[in-house]
């Protein structure tokens, strides 16, 4: 039975940083951040840069879409033993290996290829790092949710954005610094060989133990009995469905099994949490152009400020999960989000005051950092260790799609009425994750929500 995390002192509470899970995740984290630009605003740069229209360069904006659709490949990663790589190396970091062999060939391919006469291969190049980077993600999250107890999952996730942070830092401002001063293939071969942090880290460290490490699909029960009811039907045909039932079907009523009534209202509080600062942050950027602040501005102050904040609300997260539990944590992140977001609304109606966009930014990444740790630690409490994949794959799916979604419509709501109504109402979207985090915490009273054991 685990200690309360109520009982832990500061000391402890802050040990936690020091042990070997948590320090992997700074490395991992690094490695699952580092593709991301490459395939976004970087690649844009190097594309604009080389006289590709911008037309053609908006299209390259859907390669995004991998990224919210992993679920669909996330029972493969679950379930599928890699020839020779697994038996070598385990589930979780055969994966992680291949998608990183995925995202250093993607980038070596780019830097091989030049943009003019060539926006097919570029393409194709392209499609192949954001596919690697999110089946890397994928098993990265599975890697950590069963590296570890519930009780140091949002340590885990702290370090894990700090290293993601770094990553970023990496492919955009280094990428931008490098092709500046030798030439952009040359950028993108350096980032190619930055992705050996991740597979030196996939090497060094152990395969975590899984609980269910020998479960196969045929041993669970809807298995057993489609296997026992389907004797006339061809063995192929068999053998498909059957593992069909054991990977997708299993993970989603397994999450109902074991929380029952209270399943939809987690799923609920899942999709709202997150909600309020993800519908807002389409118009951020907008906002500070239209008050005045220039490019030069906005970058150096959502630098310096924004990623020390984000990292130390992450850092901040992790400590007081350890030192209270998620659940108290999760009300103090989502008023933290929904209130900073006030903040937005007085940038907009003072204008542009540089000292009140530093307090902006600082407040608004101080908040989502710390949110974020927390509602990690939290999804990862929920997801069965005999599933993890598939279903933290859908969790976080679930988390950022309806405030992407509702995030297309800022622009409609600012033209209508103004920034400061539509910041306003962003903030109002919080309400229910708040009411939902102080349910999620009254029914969990003083310890972690119970991680699934299958």
């Amino acid at each position: 039975m685990p200690t309360p995390a109520a009982q832990h002192s500061w000391r402890a509470s802050l040990a936690v940083y020091l042990r070997a899970p948590v320090i992997t995740m700074l490395f991992l984290g690094f490695s699952a951040g580092l593709p991301f630009l490459l395939v976004f605003s970087t690649l844009s740069a190097w594309l604009r840069s080389a006289d590709v229209e911008v037309a053609a360069i908006g299209f390259f904006a859907w390669i995004g879409i991998l990224y919210s659709i992993k679920f669909f490949w996330a029972p493969v990663v679950d379930r599928i033993r890699l020839p020779l790589l697994s038996a070598a190396l385990g589930q979780r970091r055969s994966w992680m290996l291949l998608a990183q062999a995925m995202i250093a060939t993607g980038l070596a391919g780019l830097a091989m290829t030049p943009p003019i006469g060539h926006l097919g291969w570029v393409a194709g190049f392209a499609l192949l790092v954001a596919f690697g980077s999110a089946t890397q993600d994928i098993a990265i999250d599975a890697f950590r949710i069963e590296s570890a107890d519930d009780d140091i999952q949002a340590a885990m996730a702290s370090t894990y954005i700090i290293g993601y942070r770094g990553g970023l830092l990496a492919a955009g401002a280094g990428a931008l610094y490098i092709a500046s001063a030798v030439s952009w293939p040359a950028a993108y071969l350096a980032m190619a060989a930055l992705v050996g942090v991740g597979m030196m880290t996939v090497l060094l460290r152990p395969e975590p133990q899984r609980l269910n490490h020998n479960h196969k699909p045929v041993l669970e029960p809807r298995v057993r009995t489609y296997l026992r009811n389907s004797r006339h039907q061809s063995r192929i045909r068999r053998h498909i469905v059957a593992w069909v039932i054991g990977a997708l079907v299993c993970p989603f009523t397994d999450f109902f099994v074991r929380h029952g009534m209270k399943a939809l209202a987690l799923l609920a509080f899942v999709a709202v949490f997150r909600i309020s600062d993800l519908a807002m942050a389409s118009m951020a950027n907008p906002l500070y152009i239209d008050l005045g602040f220039s490019l030069s501005t906005i970058a150096n102050v959502t630098n310096i400020f924004g990623i020390a904040m984000s990292i130390g609300g992450g850092i901040l997260g992790g400590l007081l999960v350890v030192r209270y539990g998620i659940g108290r944590m999760l009300i103090v992140g989502a008023l933290a989000t929904m209130l900073t977001n006030l903040l937005f609304v007085a940038l907009a109606l003072m204008g542009d005051r540089l000292p009140m966009l530093v307090v902006t930014i600082v407040g608004d990444n101080l908040a989502n950092g710390l949110a974020s740790a927390v509602f990690i630690a939290f999804l990862s409490s929920l997801t069965s260790r005999a599933y993890t994949a598939t279903q933290y794959a859908l969790f976080s799916s679930l988390m950022t799609l309806p405030g992407k979604f509702l995030s297309g419509f800022g622009g409609l709501v600012v033209d209508a009425q103004s920034y400061a109504t539509f910041f306003t109402l962003a903030s109002l979207l919080g309400l229910p994750a708040v009411l939902l985090a102080v349910w999620v915490n009254r029914d969990m009273p003083g310890r972690p929500l119970p991680g699934g054991d299958g």
